[in-house]
């Protein structure tokens, strides 16, 4: 008799949205899919129309399908642990494997059908998100357990491409623009590293041949400042050439005093910061911040500069 067949359709529909794991992913997909748009809109002085919340709305999805695509690759090994197995849907059985598929199809077809309608270019570097957002966790292919492929993979779908996606829909050329989309491909790198090197007992472990267990903890550390350091050059670069409005840098200050009056001891995944994980938090509210201000003020909804 099938384990899922006591839940009910409620509990089904709750189960879902835990599924696509959105409060993990959303905060970053946001501010990365609006700052693709409003730097092309800003570069041809075109308007804010729906393909900037089409891409949104698109990117959402794909990072939906996913985290659906990890819960169910994951969900026999997370089984066994009983945190994991708490979190995750599949394993503690109120979702079965075969409804994970149903809600992968789903979101990943909203996608498609969202990425089309912000046109060819969209549709094109939205399908190649969707197909890596696969073959990260899918068996037998399991990008994020192989060396060098699992971080290259985590930075382009998880941050590259879900700004040329918003780029792209309004221009071909970002020629300098291409700055901002590698800052963002360096700091999400510099995420990965991180991550690792706080799984690296527990991926050494379970016998795992990534990049943290192929490099050793101290190499990798070093990657990961590294990447943080090359990523902060681009930005300041990028600000330099006048990618973005003056008046951001208001902003920016104005966020970063906020954010700094509280205390951040956790990082993205809610455990005790290291190695300045702390900062992972605070980063993304000031930059969902300075994105929505951009957004309204490229709307005409506010007047500023």
């Amino acid at each position: 008799m099938d384990a899922t067949a006591n839940v009910s359709f409620q509990q089904k529909i709750v189960a879902a949205i835990r599924l696509s794991r959105w409060r993990e992913h959303v905060p970053f997909t946001i501010p990365l899919s609006l700052v693709g748009s409003l730097l092309a809109i800003e570069a041809t002085g075109a308007e804010v129309d729906w393909r900037a919340f089409a891409v949104i709305a698109a990117n959402i999805f794909s990072m939906s399908f996913a985290f659906v695509i990890n819960n169910i690759a994951d969900a026999p090994d997370d089984a066994l642990n009983p945190q994991k197995m708490r979190r995750n849907v599949i394993s503690n059985g109120v979702m079965s494997s075969r409804e994970g598929w149903f809600l992968a199809t789903l979101t990943s077809t909203a996608a498609l059908l969202l990425y089309a309608l912000s046109g060819a270019w969209a549709l094109a570097i939205g399908g190649v998100t969707l197909v890596l957002c696969f073959l990260y966790s899918a068996h037998p292919f399991r990008l994020k357990a192989r060396p060098v492929t699992d971080v290259l993979s985590h930075a382009l779908m998880l941050s590259g491409l879900l700004m040329m996606t918003g780029y792209f829909a309004y221009d071909t050329d970002p020629q300098v623009a291409w700055l901002v989309i590698l800052a963002a491909i360096l700091f999400s790198a510099y995420g990965q590293f991180y991550n690792q090197i706080d799984d690296y007992e527990l991926d050494k472990s379970a016998g795992l041949q990534n990049t943290v267990v192929l490099l050793g903890k101290p190499l990798t550390r070093l990657l990961s400042f590294g990447s943080l350091l090359a990523a902060l050059v681009c930005m300041a670069v990028s600000i330099q050439y006048g990618l973005f409005p003056p008046w951001l840098g208001t902003f920016l200050i104005i966020g970063f005093l906020i954010v700094v009056m509280f205390p951040w001891e956790f990082d993205m995944r809610g455990n005790l910061a290291t190695d300045g994980g702390n900062v992972q938090r605070p980063g993304l509210i000031v930059a969902n911040l300075v994105a929505m201000v951009w957004l309204a003020s490229a709307m005409g909804v506010l007047s500023i500069g």
